[in-house]
């Protein structure tokens, strides 16, 4: 079975996440869409799993955290120390930074976003994960997409873009514009570690690109909460 046959989000028969004992555990066997019933599962499941070798030396699976409606699903490339140590993603000074961001266009982390990683077992050293390691994680980040269901996806970093929708563009070409995946909206944006590395505000900068980019994000989820729902045009 190919990679592609796996990722797929939208074919297969679902097996019950209650025995995981049923859910493959290598790699090149398919997890279907629509296993698991919530993000619980999906955890208890992240910390069982060999599917690739960085189970073996992970602390801590980290799959996500935040409201599990938020409108907007963060993504990211994969744990770090602290992330590993606590179970819980960007909790570290890119995640206070991240957090930061969020405020200044009056997102709040905590209830407007759903934060993630592509991979929820932290690479040796910090090293970006593998291409076989994204492809045996991406059943779940699939998951947490359909069980969230968010308005807006951003993807932060080459890696998560690439993961998640296969585009191999690089990041300060493709960050601050819509890519359509799966019927869902996506913005790439620069990784808040990488504004921590890079502390300058001027024009062009890459604090100053992420304002803009933030800024879009801000006012296309206005746009998207000022249309009307299916039940108020019923009505």
């Amino acid at each position: 079975m190919t990679s592609e046959e796996q990722l797929t989000l939208f074919e297969s028969t679902p097996l019950t996440a209650t025995q995981p004992e049923l859910i493959p555990t290598d790699a090149k066997i398919p997890i279907p869409p629509g296993t698991y019933n919530d993000i619980t599962e999906i955890a208890q499941h992240c910390n069982q799993c060999h599917r690739c070798g960085l189970g073996d030396s992970r602390t801590h699976a980290v799959v996500g955290k935040g409201d599990l409606k938020a409108p907007i699903m963060i993504v990211g490339e994969a744990p770090g120390q602290n992330e590993d140590e606590t179970g819980l993603p960007f909790v570290g000074k890119a995640g206070q930074l991240l957090d930061k961001i969020l405020a200044s266009v009056n997102l709040d982390a905590k209830e407007d976003a759903y934060v993630c990683n592509i991979i929820k077992c932290r690479p040796p050293n910090n090293r970006v994960p593998t291409t076989d390691e994204i492809a045996a994680c991406k059943p779940y980040i699939l998951e947490q997409i359909r069980l969230v269901d968010p308005k807006i996806i951003l993807l932060t970093g080459a890696t998560a873009v690439k993961g998640l929708t296969g585009n191999k563009s690089g990041i300060t070409k493709i960050r601050g514009t819509w890519i359509e995946w799966e019927g869902r909206l996506c913005m790439p944006i620069l990784h808040p570690a990488y504004l921590l590395r890079n502390p300058s505000r001027e024009q062009g900068s890459p604090k100053w690109l992420m304002w803009q980019d933030i800024q879009l994000v801000k006012t296309k989820l206005d746009e998207i909460r000022s249309q009307p729902n299916e039940s108020e045009l019923e009505n």
